[in-house]
């Protein structure tokens, strides 16, 4: 590198971390074991060097949206209401099944068993 004085100096630690940072660095590399012309074991490895500012330039800013690093990651209010009014719903069609305490067997009529109950078929006709 070359310094104000117009001489070459010998790059230090800090210079090459700083272009490492600012630009970035892909290594990239495969390992692969083999025993008699048979693939054991393949390991693909690939590490990508920059800032932080320098990731969430090019989109890989997945710290902020993971659950375990980032408090900000939480579902959607939106989402959570959702699946209280879905929760909500099955709930009051569970209360609205009557509850038979006689063994159903004995009641029905030989040739009209089925394996389905009234609260399964409805779901079916939602696609859900």
């Amino acid at each position: 590198m070359m310094d104000r004085s117009g001489s070459f100096r010998q790059p230090t630690l800090i210079d090459i971390l700083d272009k490492v940072l600012d630009k970035g660095l892909v290594v990239a590399g495969d390992i692969k074991v083999s025993l008699a012309n048979v693939e054991l074991l393949t390991i693909q490895v690939r590490l990508l060097v920059c800032s932080i500012d320098k990731a969430q330039e090019i989109g890989l800013d997945w710290w902020r949206h993971d659950r375990f690093l980032s408090s900000g990651a939480n579902p959607s209010s939106d989402a959570l209401l959702a699946l209280d009014a879905r929760l909500a719903a099955i709930e009051q069609r569970l209360l609205q099944v009557p509850l038979n305490t006689s063994d159903p067997a004995e009641e029905r009529p030989r040739g009209s068993e089925t394996n389905s109950s009234p609260l399964l078929e409805e779901e079916g006709t939602h696609g859900g």
